[in-house]
């Protein structure tokens, strides 16, 4: 995405920074989210979210504060064009909609700037809190992918593989 951000109408996306990389870590360290993300340092953060090519990582902010991270990436193939989504949001931050207020800025300006029609998304097969958002953002079970992440406990669990096309928006 552009080096612009994208403004929702309470929160705005922008390119996540080094000095993004400290709050981000303490986020991804909270037991509620990695219960899901498993183990992060500022090293993990700054190869996933600064040195991966194939990954655009996007702070969440709301009101200045550093409330999560969305990462972007594309499949630019053209006969397999898509659009790969995933977010997480500070415990604080969560049941009040900003992950699907993310989600949406995130896929109206891939849509709008980069032409993409359809978008996916996996979180762990038992993760309802997020299959339930993800639902009302429009994204849609395809199946299950089985053992599909390692835990954070070290044993393998299910994937929930998700999609949503650009002409389903709610």
């Amino acid at each position: 995405m552009a080096d612009h951000e994208l403004r929702g109408e309470r929160l705005r996306l922008r390119h996540v920074t080094e000095a993004d990389l400290g709050a981000l870590v303490a986020i991804l360290q909270e037991p509620a989210v990695a219960r899901w993300w498993g183990r992060y340092d500022a090293d993990r953060a700054r190869r996933e979210m600064l040195e991966d090519p194939q990954v655009e990582a996007f702070v969440i902010e709301l009101d200045g504060e550093v409330a999560g991270v969305l990462y972007v990436s594309e499949e630019n193939e053209p006969d397999y064009r898509h659009a790969g989504l995933d977010i997480s949001l500070a415990t604080a931050h969560q049941g009040h909609g900003y992950g699907r207020e993310a989600l949406r800025v995130a896929i109206d300006h891939l849509v709008r700037e980069r032409g993409h029609h359809r978008f996916t998304i996996d979180p762990a097969a038992d993760n309802e809190v997020a299959i339930r958002s993800y639902a009302a953002v429009g994204f849609k079970p395809v199946g299950v992918l089985r053992r599909y992440e390692r835990a954070p406990d070290g044993t393998w669990r299910d994937g929930l593989l998700m999609d949503l096309l650009a002409d389903e928006l709610p």
